[in-house]
């Protein structure tokens, strides 16, 4: 334990453990806020917890889920990843 008392393993640097407003969220992902709410709903999208009774998201948790979803496409169609749409 830190002398914060959080375990040493849960300090990240202030960049990385921001949290994001869903707000914040929509707009970095370029998304509708009702798709966000129906992913939360579904337990699809990155995690999301309550502070204040407002949705938050962990940016490094974000970032985590966003390279899940580029890696499993790259899987799904390798043929065409990474190439820009005509």
């Amino acid at each position: 334990m830190s002398r914060s008392g959080l375990p040493r393993t849960a300090r990240t640097t202030p960049e990385d453990d921001e949290l994001l407003t869903t707000a914040q969220f929509v707009a970095w992902l370029k998304i509708p806020e009702g798709t966000a709410r129906q992913w939360r709903h579904r337990r699809y999208g990155p995690p999301s917890f309550r502070v204040g009774g407002r949705v938050r998201y962990r940016r490094s948790e974000v970032t985590r889920w966003l390279a899940e979803q580029e890696r499993a496409e790259r899987e799904r169609a390798p043929y065409c990843a990474g190439r820009a749409s005509a």
